[in-house]
């Protein structure tokens, strides 16, 4: 298994924007845009990563202005965290979660947010919870954590 950054490997952005899609049900076209504006590098927001083995890809995240909430103040967001369910428990997101990290910290954002309704799950990977987000059209608020990696 390896993690690799969209930029790094642009022909797999059809791939990746069809399994976020699958995973998430937002339109593939979304993530088309997105992975678009990625590979322009005309910011260090979007960006796209997946874990993968070969052409599979058994994990994935992107990282994203907001990820549809009321904290606009709050970015860049971690987004679409996802790994196939035959690959949980391998600590697959928590690399994933730590490549991100280290990958944005080294384009100079050393802060990220993340909106889950998990409550345990990103404290493992040294997130911390940091308030309640109304999310875009949802009655529940969701949880907003935050993640700040030291510059070395």
């Amino acid at each position: 298994m390896k993690m690799i950054r969209l930029i790094d490997e642009p022909e797999r952005k059809n791939a990746m924007a069809e399994w976020f899609h699958e995973k998430w049900g937002i339109p593939k076209e979304a993530y088309l845009e997105s992975m678009e504006e990625c590979l322009a590098g005309k910011s260090a927001v979007p960006q796209w990563y997946a874990a993968v083995e070969g052409e599979k890809i058994l994990g994935g995240l992107g990282v994203i202005e907001n990820d549809f909430h009321d904290r606009k103040d709050l970015s860049p967001n971690v987004c679409a965290v996802y790994v196939e369910e035959e690959f949980r428990r391998r600590g697959i997101a928590g690399k994933l979660l730590d490549f991100v990290c280290q990958d944005m910290s080294a384009r100079g954002i050393s802060t990220l947010y993340l909106v889950t309704d998990h409550t345990s799950f990103y404290e493992r990977y040294g997130w911390e919870f940091l308030c309640m987000v109304q999310g875009d059209g949802e009655e529940e608020l969701s949880r907003m954590y935050v993640h700040t990696t030291e510059k070395g």
